[in-house]
C-alpha cells in the first residue's frame, strides 16, 4: 500500500494567501499531465485572486517552482528553486476571468527555469524580445522582478521560499535598469505603477520628468550594479 503524498509546501503557500485574501476562493488552473510525464506545462498550478487595492487587478500566484510535496532537492535550506512567481495585472470592470495569455506567460517562465536551471531573484530583469502579451498594442516588452509587497518569505517543511513578483516594463525602462538598478528604477515609479501592477496600456515611466531625473541621477552616482540580462522568446 503506497503512502499518501501530502502537499506540505502547497499548504504553506495557501496559508500565506489566506492572510491576505481571507476566505476568497481563487480561480485555480491546474496541470492535467505532469511535466515529468510529458505534459506541456511545468507548473503544477496557478491560482488567481481578485484584488481591489490599490486598483482592481488580478493577482496570479504559481505553484511549482518550490517543492510542493516531499523534499527532493539536495539543498535543505531552500524549497525547490526557493521561490514562487506572482504577477499583478490591471483588471477591467467587465472582466470575469483572468486572461489566458498571463497564465501562458507564467508557464513560459516555468519552462525557462526548468530547462535552463536559472532562477529569478528580486532585481533581475528579462528581455522578452517583443510584447509580453503577443499581438497586444503595448509598449511592455520586458520583465523586471521584485518582492511581492503583500507576501513575505515563508518557511515550509521543505525549506524557505519567497514570492517574486514579475512586472511588465518598457524597452527604455529595461535600458535604464541595465545602466542603473532594477529595484531603484521600480521604486522610482511606484506612484505610477502602484503595487507594481502591470498595465498593458501604460506609457514608459521615463516620460515622467521626475522619474527620468531620479534614474539619471542614479546612473551618475551609482552606475550599473545589475547582472546581465537573459534573452527569452515567448512561444
Amino acid at each position: 500500500m503506497s503512502e499518501e503524498v501530502t502537499a506540505v509546501g502547497w499548504d504553506e503557500i495557501d496559508q500565506a494567501l489566506l492572510q491576505v485574501y481571507g476566505e476568497q476562493e481563487p480561480s485555480h488552473y491546474g496541470t492535467m499531465i505532469p511535466y515529468s510525464l510529458g505534459g506541456e506545462d511545468p507548473l503544477d498550478g496557478i491560482s488567481v485572486y481578485k484584488s481591489e487595492t490599490p486598483i482592481p487587478h488580478w493577482h496570479f500566484i504559481t505553484y511549482g517552482f518550490s517543492e510542493l510535496y516531499e523534499k527532493e532537492f539536495e539543498n535543505k535550506e531552500y524549497s525547490g528553486y526557493g521561490f514562487e512567481l506572482t504577477f499583478r495585472l490591471a483588471r477591467n470592470e467587465n472582466e470575469e476571468e483572468p486572461p489566458a495569455w498571463a497564465l501562458n506567460l507564467l508557464q513560459n517562465m516555468g519552462r525557462y527555469v526548468f530547462n535552463s536551471g536559472n532562477v529569478f531573484r528580486a532585481g533581475d530583469y528579462l528581455d522578452a524580445n517583443g510584447p509580453i502579451c503577443l499581438d497586444a498594442d503595448t509598449q511592455l516588452t520586458a520583465l523586471a522582478f521584485t518582492h511581492d509587497l503583500e507576501l513575505a518569505e515563508i518557511d515550509t517543511p521543505n525549506g524557505k521560499m519567497e514570492f517574486i513578483q514579475m512586472v511588465g516594463i518598457t524597452e527604455d525602462e529595461l535600458e535604464a535598469m541595465q545602466t542603473w538598478n532594477t529595484l531603484g528604477m521600480l521604486e522610482a515609479g511606484i506612484q505610477q505603477i502602484p503595487n507594481y501592477i502591470t498595465d498593458l496600456s501604460r506609457a514608459s515611466l521615463l516620460q515622467n520628468p521626475q522619474i527620468a531625473e531620479v534614474a539619471e541621477q542614479g546612473m551618475e552616482k551609482e552606475g550599473s550594479n545589475t547582472e546581465g540580462t537573459e534573452k527569452l522568446t515567448f512561444s
